[in-house]
């Protein structure tokens, strides 16, 4: 994808938000997209109005930017992502992340709710996403790359900004919060994991799986922006409990713990 296309739906957004500049960009998953319905003084743009937007499919996802101010501090919303497994690259799926940092976005706060692999986890868990694991060969910086947004070779330590890390921690100490830490790992979905690969994800280190997150943390992280990422533990992950999965305890998981994770997420965008 070229530069341009880039350029052109940022263009389009700031005729329509006039002199707003949002400074955090937030990808919410399951569970807290209701968090843009809370933005004072809102500006609700779908994503079928934006050129070179993709839709989002996925049950739960309005579909939507919306910009104005949350905690003090000026964001912009996607109600809604974009995930592989419905027919997307990962460059289109990260899409969104690269315009809302044209637009001056310098952070973005990332949530999902994952399936857990450690096996200390249980649903309802928060946890801190402290790095991630991705072997699926697509990634949203394969091909040309663009040197507006950053380096042909971007380095990966710190994807998940340290001191946003720290924030998240005292935040949620302060508030009362459990938090635990660990390991994101992407799956492309949309099956869930098999049992062999559970065993195989735990065995690398990680502690949650899930089907979103990582696209958009690379593109981010390219175009020099800082992350803060949070799971949300909804489920066990395959073969650990004998029973099937199913996206219904994925979404009941979410409704339940909504409310403690929405008071995390918002809280610490207000100490930014």
């Amino acid at each position: 994808m070229k530069f341009e296309s880039y350029r052109e739906s940022a263009d389009f957004l700031r005729d329509r938000l006039g002199d707003f500049v949002p400074e955090v960009a937030m990808v919410l998953g399951s569970g807290l997209g209701f968090l843009g319905d809370v933005v004072e003084h809102p500006v609700f743009v779908d994503y079928h109005d934006i050129p070179h937007f993709k839709l989002s499919t996925a049950p739960g996802h309005k579909g939507r930017l919306v910009f104005g101010t949350l905690c003090g501090r000026r964001v912009a919303v996607m109600q809604g992502r974009m995930h592989y497994y419905e027919g997307y690259s990962h460059e289109e799926i990260a899409f969104p992340v690269r315009v809302l940092r044209l637009l001056g976005a310098t952070t973005l706060f990332v949530t999902n709710a994952a399936g857990a692999v450690n096996l200390t986890f249980v649903p309802g868990d928060l946890m801190l996403i402290t790095d991630h694991i991705k072997l699926y060969g697509d990634g949203p910086l394969r091909g040309e790359n663009l040197p507006e947004f950053g380096t042909r070779f971007p380095d990966a330590s710190h994807l998940y900004t340290p001191r946003l890390r720290l924030l998240a921690r005292r935040t949620a100490a302060e508030l009362g919060v459990p938090l635990r830490e660990g390991i994101y790992m992407y799956f492309p979905g949309p099956q869930y994991e098999t049992p062999a690969e559970i065993r195989a994800a735990r065995s690398l280190g990680a502690d949650t799986v899930g089907m979103s997150t990582v696209p958009e943390v690379i593109a981010a992280g390219h175009a020099g922006m800082e992350v803060l990422g949070f799971t949300l533990v909804s489920n066990m992950a395959s073969g650990i409990l004998d029973r099937p999965l199913s996206e219904q305890e994925v979404l009941d998981a979410a409704a339940s713990s909504s409310e403690k994770f929405s008071k995390l997420v918002t809280s610490c965008l207000e100490r930014l």
